[in-house]
């Protein structure tokens, strides 16, 4: 029922949307009179035709358009983060957003995920300009720092300013020469002052240029952990903006904050996936407004609404290139790599599955990956996260998206030793049963003893509580990078964000854990990176027993 009200709301609102600018249209508005409006996307992260998608936006600017001024701009966000982003190396987004008529875009972090020559790269076939004023590279801009766009008699200038987060939150390794140095930055300054004084000198030139109105494109949002460059911060700072549009957390609030001088600022964001259209107003009086076209179904607004147009045509191009690409092999394996039992099968002649109760082939590549694209010290990645198997031959992208179909991304925390044998404790607590959550591992080893009952206590709702001290412990000799695990000492652990920091499977014993890395990487990215980059395209030696190199053994009691 809630769904179904959901949909009627969407199309009650969709209707009523572009009726009413429909009827705006029609009103032929001298255009000295009219209000000039900014559309916005941020975080779209290659949801092509979700939500709103780029059909929808298009129709939207395209009957605005009629009625009025309009610009679209996007701040970051939108290159990676599904298959049509991550095969074709950003250039499909780019295609798309060229047909969409974009005015200006900033690099977010996730611009740079396919290194910055792909995306300086990118900057060269996009038809609108790139904007950064804290990019550099040796201490010098990389980007043009801002644009004016004069429209209805207005000059409108744009700032663009991307999270210093960029140069951990993307991968470290494209920003450094072959020497390991940092060769590329973002300002990121402990204090925060080289980020306030690059967005008040654009602001400030953008003035002296003739500037009617300055508007920062920023990606840097309100999570905590990116203080102190939250756009809260920079605009407390700065003076002389008249509003920020915003990308990075993914929220979709609408506020008011005061600058260095106690003038408001109106900040917008638009959230994520174009689920929402971010729309700035301008009057011709110069006051500033923004609001929020959502879009609430699951289904897309192109299909629901049968919108056809040039943006959809692009989108269908680039959609059916990335099918024919989806098939395409990724790499090669000499194995066949298994989540099932080669060997045996059930009494209904079904596959057996290993992957929730032992140690598996595929089951240590995919913990390979995560602690190569983790950097971490160990990894754990979970059973029930990993869904087919890989036969020996080519490995498609479809492949890959098989083994590992969900939204999951990689995670990278510090932990104790002593947690890391609690999660090692819960993780075989139901064997000889199948979990879930049973551990395929990588940079650690150790023992089971199946004879010794689980000392695991759980919590009212079944997840994990404590280990019961009076109670022997079901693991034992477990080693890290070749040596004994240290209770008390801090390792880091990668693995998935649904484990080891939501919960998933009863994992709570990582609560409150120093997160070091978070949703920079999807899990099927991970792997395909470890496939491509790091194994060069082929799975071979150390992956040739079904059943794994021995890092997880079974032992018996005299043993």
């Amino acid at each position: 029922m809630k769904k179904m009200l959901s949909l009627i709301l969407c199309l009650c609102l969709a209707a009523s949307l572009l009726m009413g600018l429909s009827a705006q249209a029609g009103a032929e508005t001298p255009p000295e009179e009219r209000d000039l409006i900014i559309l916005f996307t941020s975080d779209v992260h290659c949801a092509v035709d979700q939500g709103w998608g780029y059909t929808g936006l298009y129709a939207v600017k395209e009957k605005l358009s009629r009625s009025g001024n309009v610009l679209l701009v996007d701040c970051g966000d939108a290159i990676q983060g599904e298959p049509i982003g991550l095969l074709t190396g950003g250039e499909a987004i780019v295609s798309i957003m060229n047909v969409m008529g974009y005015d200006a875009a900033i690099p977010g972090n996730h611009e740079f995920d396919y290194g910055v020559e792909q995306f300086l790269a990118l900057t060269e076939k996009a038809n609108y300009p790139y904007l950064s004023c804290n990019f550099t590279k040796n201490g010098e801009p990389v980007l043009k720092p801002w644009l004016i766009k004069e429209i209805g008699g207005m000059k409108i200038g744009f700032v663009g300013v991307t999270t210093p987060n960029t140069i951990r939150s993307s991968f470290p390794r494209y920003f450094q020469d072959e020497n390991g140095n940092f060769i590329y930055g973002f300002m990121e300054d402990e204090t925060g002052e080289a980020v306030y004084g690059a967005v008040q000198k654009a602001a400030d030139e953008l003035r002296a240029a003739g500037a009617d109105f300055v508007i920062v494109l920023g990606h840097l949002g309100n999570e905590s952990g990116s203080s102190p460059w939250m756009y809260s911060d920079v605009i407390s700072h700065c003076s002389g903006i008249d509003a920020w549009i915003d990308g990075h957390s993914h929220d979709s609030d609408q506020v008011i904050i005061k600058d260095r001088d106690g003038k408001d600022v109106v900040r917008s964001a638009c959230g994520t996936k174009l689920n929402e259209i971010g729309v700035l107003r301008i009057t011709r009086e110069g006051q500033i407004s923004s609001e929020l076209f959502t879009w609430a179904s699951s289904l897309p607004a192109s299909w629901l609404l049968g919108l056809e147009n040039a943006a959809s045509e692009a989108v269908s191009a680039e959609t059916d290139e990335l099918n024919r690409l989806l098939n395409e092999s990724a790499a090669v394996t000499d194995f066949d790599l298994c989540m099932n039992d080669p060997e045996t099968a059930d009494s209904d002649d079904k596959p057996v599955r290993l992957i929730r109760r032992t140690e598996t082939n595929l089951g240590d590549l995919c913990a390979d990956a995560f602690l190569d694209q983790g950097g971490a010290d160990l990894a754990i990645v979970t059973g029930g996260c990993i869904r087919d198997d890989i036969p020996k031959g080519d490995i498609s992208y479809n492949d890959i998206l098989r083994v590992s179909p969900y939204g999951n991304n990689l995670a990278v925390i510090e932990v104790t030793g002593r947690q890391v044998l609690d999660a090692l404790e819960w993780s075989v607590h139901a064997l000889p049963g199948e979990f879930g959550g049973f551990p395929q591992v990588a940079g650690l080893r150790f023992e089971v003893d199946l004879s010794v009952d689980s000392p695991c206590v759980k919590d009212e709702k079944g997840f994990f509580d404590r280990v019961d001290g009076t109670m022997p412990r079901r693991v034992r000799s477990v080693t890290v990078g070749g040596q004994p695990l240290d209770p008390e000492k801090t390792y880091t652990l990668s693995s998935y964000t649904y484990t080891i920091l939501d919960q998933g499977d009863g994992y709570t014993m990582f609560d409150g854990a120093k997160v070091l890395q978070t949703g920079e990487k999807y899990n099927f990215e991970v792997i395909y990176r470890y496939l491509t980059e790091t194994l060069g395209g082929r799975v071979g030696a150390g992956y040739e027993n079904p059943y794994g190199d021995g890092r997880i053994v079974f032992v018996s009691p005299e043993s």
